[in-house]
């Protein structure tokens, strides 16, 4: 697949032995999973996406968009009027991902719990360098 000047191994090409490289290759990024997270609420228009991920540009979450519909995860349907409205949401692919998402979605919570309490048993360091006395 080639979207925006990007060449990626088409996934029908990919190795039978792993099939996280696929998903990978498919919604990997840092943007992707949250926009799948966000349409698997229901349906978003492109101005919800951007409103919803501070820090994406347009160029990026429209690149994004295109990349998941190119791989079949979302559809783009554009209604005819002024002004004109679009509406991104989940395939049947897309939405075969929610028990994924949720899975990963207290997979991070727990390992982010585990990062806070190592880090509150931790002494805390000098943010000074120790500079030995002669």
């Amino acid at each position: 697949m080639e979207v925006a000047g990007m060449a990626r191994e088409r996934v029908q090409d990919m190795a039978d032995h792993c099939a996280i490289e696929v998903a990978v290759s498919v919604l990997g990024g840092k943007w992707k999973l949250v926009i799948v997270e966000y349409l698997l609420e229901h349906p978003h228009r492109f101005g919800e996406l951007h409103r919803r991920l501070p820090g994406i540009t347009q160029r990026m979450l429209t690149r994004q968009l295109r990349e998941l519909e190119a791989d079949g995860i979302i559809t783009r349907t554009v209604h005819h009027q002024v002004p004109p409205r679009v509406d991104y949401d989940l395939t049947d692919a897309g939405r075969r991902f929610a028990p994924a998402a949720e899975q990963l979605r207290l997979w991070g919570a727990w390992y982010k719990r585990q990062l806070v309490e190592r880090d509150a048993a931790e002494p805390a360091t000098s943010a000074e360098p120790v500079t030995p006395v002669s």
